[in-house]
């Protein structure tokens, strides 16, 4: 045998090797995937996922790995403000309705309606009490501080997330804020009173 037609095999068998090998790394890509939905996981793509924080800018939230939506319950979540001196504090909205494992962003609004500078904070409250365990805020105003001037107007998101491991009894959640000058004495949280109970039912 010549030395060109043993050349012209191995050229040939590297040509399928070279083929077999771009074929297998095509077909890893759904074959990951169909892993994924079998087992539930997709680590990868759900850790480096970015949800916009409902058009505030700069404030893109990641979710957090291995969230599962459960789109077969829906919880409403309704949102209380309490202010404890002479200015204006609200959400934008009064209620939301969500899935377990759903990143939501709700906004709200606090303005100083007073003629000096002021330093503020925000204390959470859930109603019904269970539902605090289960209910993580991946984004809140309720972690630091603001110092807000005189008139000054602020808008500040809640990105949260409920653990489907919520009790399938609980249907309508009550989030609460009491908002308080930094520096004056310290509210305690505000409980679950007679009005706040209408927003925490549960199900029969």
């Amino acid at each position: 045998m010549s030395i060109r037609s043993e050349n012209v095999k191995m050229v040939g068998k590297l040509a399928v090797v070279t083929a077999g090998m771009f074929a297998f790394g095509y077909a890893l890509v759904p074959l990951y995937k169909a892993i994924c939905e079998m087992t539930g996981i997709n680590i990868l793509s759900l850790s480096e996922r970015q949800v916009p924080g409902n058009g505030v800018a700069g404030r893109d939230v990641k979710l957090p790995a291995n969230t599962q939506v459960d789109t077969s319950r829906t919880i409403t979540v309704e949102f209380d403000a309490n202010s404890r001196g002479p200015w204006e504090f609200k959400p934008a909205q009064r209620s939301v309705q969500v899935h377990p494992g759903q990143l939501t962003t709700v906004m709200y609004e606090f303005q100083n309606v007073q003629n000096r500078r002021m330093a503020a904070q925000a204390i959470p409250s859930y109603a019904p009490n269970q539902a605090a365990a289960h209910f993580n805020k991946l984004e809140c105003f309720c972690f630091n501080q603001y110092t807000l001037e005189a008139g000054e107007k602020k808008q500040w998101p809640v990105a949260f997330v409920i653990d489907p491991k919520l009790s399938k009894d609980v249907t309508t959640i009550t989030l609460s804020y009491t908002f308080f000058e930094v520096g004056g004495k310290t509210p305690p949280a505000p409980t679950a009173d007679a009005s706040m109970v209408t927003g925490a039912r549960v199900g029969s």
